[in-house]
């Protein structure tokens, strides 16, 4: 799908076996059993796919267990990405509408030049719709910052009715998803998703402040600086979002901020897994399954977690993390994370491609660690989060 920004990861890749700390079956009818007798919690991954009815007899909106279905599949009206320097200068530069020259942007603080740049892309994603903001029924926005300040303060300055968000770096499919269910209803005729986040504010924020220069171990990743923004609404000839996946909490028993990928692996498998159930789809069914920010340690446990129940996406399968950057010369480490990572990579190059055509259907599987800095200080594990989106692009007979 991306030529020259592949993803391949080995199967005894050497950080994937050190550092995963259990593994599910995924066994269909099972329960989530890790490794050495440990039991991964929150997952149970049953078989769907029955049909639904809702009380007036009606066709259910639901299908399977956790998978909704929108009938009037509200579509992406647009959408607009920012990007900090260093995203500017990965793979994917070219792709995105705006790329700042530092980190500040202006601002006295990174926290200040973070809701600059959810402002703009709100900003952006209205304009390429022909839209004002008195036009726009509701924002739901998200970040990694306490009290979400940077979509807070944001929605203070864009004035539009806010609906704040937080599912971590999962924050994207999460408010895709709410977006859709309004539009979808009738409840709103456009809504606008955006996930943003700052490497800078989030060091400071979950590790330690930068001037620190601590040293990085291989599995950590790099916080994505940017903010992707997407307008829901009923516009023919757009991608449109189909269904959506609602993820359930999973907790790998990995402590380790340093380690997110790991602690975000079985949740991506068990939300891939049950849409893939409830819709009686199969891998081949998309173009594209894209994980937000499993990074190269998540990606191969994901992967190898999906092997064991008997579903191979390799094929099909990228991850944000492993795209965003140029890892062989930008030194990220594991990868890409951050809410902005899957908001840049999909907003940008993946939409642009579903709107061309070339994309036929996407799977979005943004992932998040629930964990906070309080937590990680207690010695408690990291829940893990993902939710998934269909999308499908425009039809060539349609243009």
């Amino acid at each position: 799908m991306f030529e020259g920004f592949g993803c391949d990861i080995p199967e005894d890749a050497t950080t994937a076996k050190n550092h995963i700390r259990c593994a599910i079956p995924l066994c269909r009818g099972g329960h989530g059993i890790a490794q050495n007798n440990e039991t991964v919690s929150g997952s149970s991954l049953p078989v769907g796919g029955e049909k639904k009815r809702d009380v007036s007899g009606n066709p259910s909106k639901r299908v399977g267990k956790q998978t909704i279905l929108f009938p009037q599949s509200p579509n992406l009206t647009s959408t607009a990405t920012v990007a900090g320097p260093k995203e500017g200068q990965g793979p994917f530069g070219q792709f995105f509408d705006a790329v700042k020259e530092d980190t500040l942007l202006g601002e006295k603080s990174w926290e200040g030049a973070e809701r600059k740049i959810v402002e703009e892309a709100v900003q952006l994603a209205l304009k390429k719709a022909g839209l004002g903001p008195t036009e726009v029924d509701c924002l739901l926005a998200g970040d990694l910052l306490n009290q979400i300040i940077s979509s807070s303060y944001a929605a203070r300055e864009l004035s539009i009715p806010f609906l704040g968000l937080y599912g971590a770096c999962a924050t994207l499919s999460e408010a895709l998803i709410l977006a859709a269910i309004l539009v979808d209803s009738g409840y709103a005729h456009y809504a606008v998703a955006v996930a943003s986040s700052h490497h800078d504010t989030a060091e400071r924020q979950y590790r330690y402040p930068t001037e620190f220069a601590n040293q990085r171990p291989p599995t950590a990743q790099w916080t994505v600086t940017g903010a992707g923004a997407a307008l829901v609404g009923k516009s023919p000839n757009f991608p449109r979002i189909t269904h959506a996946t609602i993820g359930k909490v999973i907790d790998m028993g990995v402590s380790d901020p340093n380690d997110m990928g790991g602690a975000m692996a079985a949740a991506a498998s068990d939300t891939i897994w049950q849409h893939l159930q409830d819709t009686e789809r199969s891998p081949r069914d998309y173009d594209l399954i894209l994980t937000g920010d499993l990074g190269e340690v998540g990606s191969a446990s994901a992967l190898r977690l999906l092997r064991q129940a008997g579903v191979d996406i390799s094929a099909v399968h990228q991850d944000c993390g492993l795209l965003i950057f140029d890892r062989a010369r930008q030194n990220v480490q594991a990868g890409g994370s951050g809410c902005a990572c899957s908001g840049l990579v999909f907003c940008g190059p993946v939409y642009q491609r579903l709107l061309s055509g070339e994309l036929r259907r996407v799977l979005l599987v943004a992932t998040g660690s629930l964990h906070s800095p309080c937590s990680v200080q207690q010695g408690q594990s990291i829940p893990g989060i993902a939710h998934a989106v269909a999308i499908e692009g425009v039809s060539r007979e349609e243009d």
